[in-house]
């Protein structure tokens, strides 16, 4: 197979997005690993507003004429924040930094009676997309898991967004839980392909460091059995119009969310809030930065731009935009590489063609798109380029 030329390319500007970390919680969760605090008396919400501001100022020398394709408000629960904290805090950024037209804002919520009194003034403040931590529907497993919501709140919570105009809807849900079998993951899933949304995030819980389930592990279903939900579970969702787009997202046509979809194409962007990420483009060095804020709160609070910026190395690039890119089921267009990372495609072709022999990679030239052997041994074809 011929090489292609070994020269260098030049970066290209890719999509903006924009991520805000809200880090409280009303009590940390015992599987989960995200930079979350549990809430202590009154939120700081004036503070924190003017923090991010500070922050998004910080960063605005790399957006370089570009626009808002996406917004996604993470946590801990950001919708422990009040309806005036994002009536404030959208125009403030759109400011800074235009939305485009069509732009997708995305708030994490739990379905809690207190959250969903606010659903009104979420969406009155702009925010055009829901994603509901319902993570079952069953109690029994809600009560492993540490969740503070009933089965009952979640379906009173899907029916209240779409009562209230919100189209697009994305449910998570996680399965292999304490004391669940095959047949109870299962109804969980019917339960939330039948609520009429059109994305769910369905994903395996895993044991993380630093984490109580970690120092204190729960019994969590045998493989045989985790095989199978993952089997009948996937089944299920093609069967039900769902199409599987990457790892854990799912979305009938047309509805895959925007935002992860600039991250997994290697797509900037923006990282504001305690402990938040970003990655940006710098046309004038040739180079890709990584930022990191502060992670605690009072910290943040303190120094919202006491952040740390890193380039990324040469020898780091390819594999930074294989972990992003092979996360999905159709992949990207094989020349986003030179584009994203400013290198030949040549540099890589060796382990693209050992990946190919393997069948971990599709034998399509002008994609990089992974077989389904590769997604399930994904880890092992992300070797290939380290």
């Amino acid at each position: 197979m011929p090489l292609l030329p070994s020269t260098s390319s030049s970066l290209q500007l890719p999509p903006l997005s924009l991520y805000v970390h809200v880090p409280w919680c009303v009590r940390k969760c015992p599987y989960c690993d995200f930079n979350s605090h549990a809430q202590h008396g009154e939120l700081p919400e004036r503070a924190y507003l003017h923090a991010l501001f500070a922050d998004l100022d910080s960063e605005l020398t790399l957006v370089q004429g570009r626009q808002l394709g996406s917004i996604f408000i993470g946590g801990g629960t950001p919708s422990l924040m009040s309806a005036d904290f994002y009536q404030q805090l959208l125009p403030g950024i759109d400011k800074r930094i235009p939305f485009a037209r069509d732009i997708e804002i995305t708030l994490e919520a739990n379905p809690g009676t207190f959250e969903q009194a606010r659903f009104g003034g979420f969406r009155a403040a702009g925010i055009n997309r829901l994603s509901l931590g319902v993570q079952s529907f069953d109690d029994r497993c809600l009560k492993a898991l540490g969740r503070i919501h009933s089965g009952d709140d979640a379906f009173a919570a899907i029916e209240s967004a779409h009562a209230l105009g919100f189209e697009r809807i994305n449910l998570d849900l996680m399965h292999g839980l304490p004391g669940q079998t095959p047949a109870m993951a299962l109804t969980d899933l019917r339960q939330g392909i039948s609520l009429g949304t059109a994305h769910l995030s369905w994903y395996q819980l895993t044991i993380e460091p630093n984490t109580e389930f970690h120092s204190r592990p729960p019994r969590l279903p045998e493989d045989e059995q985790l095989w199978a939900i993952q089997d009948q579970g996937q089944a299920l969702l093609a069967e039900s119009g769902f199409a599987q787009y990457e790892i854990s997202g799912y979305s009938r046509a047309g509805q895959q969310c925007r935002h992860n979809l600039n991250y997994w194409r290697f797509g900037d962007y923006i990282g504001i809030g305690a402990g938040a990420h970003g990655k940006l483009t710098d046309l004038s060095q040739q180079q890709l930065i990584r930022r990191s804020k502060p992670r605690q709160p009072k910290a943040y609070l303190a120094a919202p731009c006491a952040d740390q910026a890193r380039v990324v190395a040469r020898e780091e690039l390819a594999l930074e935009f294989m972990m992003n890119v092979l996360r999905l089921n159709q992949g990207v267009e094989a020349q986003l590489f030179a584009a994203s990372t400013g290198l030949a495609l040549a540099q890589i072709q060796p382990q693209l063609d050992r990946a190919r022999t393997l069948g971990l990679l599709d034998a399509d030239l002008t994609r990089l798109t992974p077989t389904p052997h590769g997604r399930r041994f994904l880890n092992d074809l992300l070797e290939l380029f380290v």
